[in-house]
């Protein structure tokens, strides 16, 4: 069979399950999750030893550490996901809500109803808990998904998508609900990129290089993120031993996701106060610093940042410092470099806490709490399909409401048009 072939039938297949789906009740998708998550925390072992196949392939080839973290599946890690497919089992069902209605001059009633989107494309890499995440929002939003995971992450994937469709064939749903594409050929993506009829929104998880090139590709609208280069703000009425703590768990606690620090600002006011303890603390925990001059004035034996350095999206344990002015100054940078994702100011001052929410243009600001926490779980939205930096039909973490659109709905008694 063609690949052209291959992946149309795949995507058929979950256009049947998008229809039986949008039929579902909530009681019986509410049942499928809760089993999907028994499952999961029952056939841990099957998991853990497929994902050994990938993490010692992963391993063999060189990948970083960040990116053999972001593959790398535990208990803890396999029951996090069993709790967030719990959770958006708990979480009201958005489809058939009314949004709106009123009431025209002629007597007829108009109306918003939400509604599944249909079949929705997920691409991405590396991490596995991404299957469980999208299958379990997507199934709760009445959508079929199709899934096509990196292929560092098959054995994972394809074990995972064994118990989640296990447990739809138990519950009498459409298998062609949950959908993978379970062959590494990167011609897959292209071929998927193309079924517009069939695929009504594709969404790319992973690096630059891979989302550009679904954007770039696609004849589907695509909702996305093109990298996170976050930043935290350390204002001069900054509670320091606060700021200290934040700091240290944007940048250190899981380097290697979209929401992890990669430039830290400090208020040249507290620069000499902050800097010193915080950039060793750093350094301890393996930290390489990436200094601007005035940083370097005060901890003298880091590297010194270099403009581009600004842009990267590092994934790993590498931090820009830079000491700024003011808020002002602060603000104006994450404008020129940040990507509009995550950034937090650390202050006590609300004037200046109401101003850096206002201004600062990103899916997710924050006032003295880590970037870390921009996630769909940590936003009590369940588990998240991902974080959308777009300005149109959702912006950051995407939970139950942001899989579904809406359409007009008229009840009249008979009215025409004159």
């Amino acid at each position: 069979m063609d690949m052209k072939t291959y992946v149309t039938e795949k995507a058929s297949q979950a256009r049947e399950g998008a229809r039986a789906l949008a039929r579902a009740l909530s009681g019986r998708k509410n049942d499928t999750l809760l089993d999907m998550a028994r499952s999961l925390k029952k056939r841990s072992k099957e998991l853990l030893a497929e994902n050994k196949k990938d993490v010692y392939a992963a391993k063999e080839k060189g990948l970083s550490k960040a990116l053999v973290d972001r593959l790398t599946l535990n208990e803890k890690r396999i029951d996090e996901m069993a709790k967030g497919l719990e959770e958006v089992a708990a979480l009201p069902d958005p489809v058939g809500q009314i949004t709106g209605m009123w009431r025209r001059p002629n007597g007829m009633s108009v109306g918003r109803m939400r509604v599944p989107i249909g079949v929705i494309g997920i691409i991405y890499e590396s991490r596995p808990n991404v299957t469980a995440d999208a299958a379990g929002l997507c199934l709760k939003a009445g959508n079929a998904v199709i899934l096509r995971g990196g292929s560092e992450a098959l054995h994972s994937n394809m074990a995972i998508v064994r118990v989640l469709r296990d447990s739809l064939k138990q519950n009498a749903l459409h298998e062609g609900a949950i959908t993978f594409i379970d062959t590494p050929d990167r011609g897959a993506i292209m071929e998927m990129l193309k079924l517009e009829g069939l695929i009504d929104l594709v969404i790319p998880r992973g690096g630059e290089a891979l989302i550009r090139t679904v954007t770039e590709n696609s004849r589907i609208p695509v909702l996305k993120h093109y990298k996170g280069v976050c930043h935290v703000f350390v204002d001069r009425d900054a509670d320091l031993i606060m700021a200290e703590e934040i700091c240290f768990n944007a940048k250190v606690q899981r380097p290697g996701t979209c929401n992890a620090m990669e430039t830290m600002l400090v208020d040249e006011a507290v620069a000499e106060g902050f800097l010193p303890s915080m950039l060793k603390r750093f350094e301890n925990a393996g930290v390489a610093l990436r200094g601007c001059p005035k940083t370097l004035s005060l901890y003298p034996h880091i590297t010194e940042v270099k403009e581009e350095d600004y842009y990267r999206e590092y994934l790993d344990l590498i931090l820009n410092v830079k000491v700024v002015g003011d808020v002002d100054e602060a603000i104006a940078h994450i404008a020129k470099y940040g990507s509009a994702h995550s950034d937090a100011i650390v202050t006590m001052n609300h004037e200046r806490a109401m101003r850096f929410l206002r201004e600062v243009d990103s899916s997710a600001v924050f006032v003295n709490a880590s970037t870390r926490l921009n996630d769909g779980f940590q936003f009590g939205l369940g588990a998240e399909i991902g974080i959308s930096t777009d300005k149109i039909h959702a912006r950051g973490p995407m939970g139950l409401e942001e899989l579904t659109c809406e359409k007009f709905i008229v009840l009249g008694d008979g009215q025409l048009r004159e």
